[in-house]
């Protein structure tokens, strides 16, 4: 069975909107723990605010550091969750799903392939923990308050759930990669 995996970038306040605005360093770590995923994960999952964003800037990077991801997450298939987008045909290899988020994911882990991960897509992440279809959260904890007027990963709302601490491991820049397994 294939697993769901997230890792995300957030503050030590909680946000993981708009990282390119408060993440001020980049480290070789970082970068060992992204390369990872692109050697564990075929599938991407992306929510409609990521997509969106994605869709016009990735299928133009073709030269430079970023490549690698770019060709990547370009050839790699990607589901889109979304109740409001019309189509995803701007991107290639995009498939739009609408409906019920559970029956969608856990056909695609009982399928072949590798882990599946999540892009950016904080609240899609939200909904796959609470419905008990995330196995694993990085957070990449930067050592930064990104301050009000972001989203954070969870709102002041949210139940309760209990997650177990896989790993955590300091960078050189002072960031923590954390991994999370949901208790259940």
């Amino acid at each position: 069975m294939r697993k769901v995996v997230s890792g995300l970038f957030i503050s030590l306040d909680g946000v993981a909107q708009a990282p390119d605005e408060w993440q001020f360093a980049f480290d070789e770590e970082m970068g060992a723990a992204m390369a990872n995923t692109l050697e564990t994960a075929d599938t991407i999952l992306l929510g409609r605010v990521t997509f969106t964003e994605w869709a016009g800037y990735w299928p133009t990077v073709t030269s430079g550091e970023d490549a690698g991801f770019a060709k990547w997450i370009n050839e790699s298939p990607k589901y889109v969750f979304s109740s409001t987008l019309d189509g995803v045909d701007d991107w290639a290899n995009s498939k739009l799903v609408k409906g019920d988020l559970a029956a969608a994911v856990n056909e695609l882990k009982s399928g072949e392939g590798k882990d599946i991960t999540v892009a950016g897509s904080p609240t899609l992440v939200r909904s796959l923990l609470e419905q008990d279809l995330l196995d694993e959260l990085v957070l990449l904890i930067h050592p930064v308050v990104a301050g009000e007027g972001r989203k954070k990963l969870f709102t002041d709302d949210a139940a309760m759930k209990k997650l177990e601490l896989v790993s955590a491991e300091p960078t050189s820049s002072g960031v923590i990669i954390a991994t999370y397994r949901p208790v259940r």
